[in-house]
């Protein structure tokens, strides 16, 4: 089973080519901007490398975010993009979190597990699960106080690319792991593709905004 997964959302572009989960090939180029001028370039010359047609893929594996209010746009809308022109092609989203979860060893596992995502904003966005990675809480947009007082008097393990700026000041809570990720990995993105498709779950694409874009209105 082929899946082709990527991810524009974050400080990268980012695509990796699986074949019955394992890795043929991985394409991760760090940047802030431009994402969306690389993806397309990148996913035809992943496929040539392996003589690939996109016809011949079983499964599309977009991150619907949050992130980049132009990253998710750029790769929800190159994903639906294939879904519409390879109808046969199986296709569905998945949001940062999950993805950040699915990469947490069983070791790391805490009573709660928060997901904390970089808005270069003053807040986060953040979701908590339980120790069977379940969903504590839905995605949302919180500040430093409040998700301090979500993780008080719990055994804690972080995780994202939050991270780093979240623990910039004393947090008082009980840590159990810390993982301070540079980027959303595409390895663990792909994997939630592939387990969605062996339970035959798949879920169409939607964008996952949390805030409203950032707009500016001339004078």
């Amino acid at each position: 089973m082929y899946n082709l997964a990527f991810d524009t959302t974050g400080r990268s572009c980012s695509v990796i080519l699986t074949k019955d989960g394992e890795t043929l090939e991985k394409s991760v180029k760090k940047m802030d901007f431009g994402q969306a001028e690389v993806l397309l370039p990148t996913i035809q010359d992943i496929l040539k490398n392996h003589g690939i047609a996109m016809k011949e893929l079983d499964l599309i594996t977009v991150c619907t975010g949050p992130g980049s209010f132009t990253g998710v746009r750029s790769s929800l809308s190159a994903a639906r993009t294939f879904g519409l022109a390879l109808p046969g092609i199986g296709l569905t989203g998945v949001s940062s979190f999950e993805a950040y979860v699915e990469d947490i060893a069983p070791d790391e596992l805490a009573e709660i597990n928060a997901i904390i995502i970089e808005t270069k904003r003053e807040d986060f966005y953040v979701q908590l699960f339980d120790i069977h990675k379940k969903p504590l809480t839905p995605p949302q947009a919180l500040n430093y106080a409040d998700i301090i007082d979500k993780l008080r008097n719990h055994k804690v393990t972080l995780v994202g690319d939050g991270v780093e700026r979240f623990l910039s000041q004393p947090s008082g809570l009980s840590l159990h792991a810390i993982r301070m990720e540079e980027m959303l990995s595409i390895s663990a993105l792909a994997r939630c593709g592939n387990n969605r498709y062996i339970k035959k779950c798949l879920d169409y694409p939607k964008p996952l905004y949390l805030r409203a874009p950032d707009v500016c209105v001339k004078a």
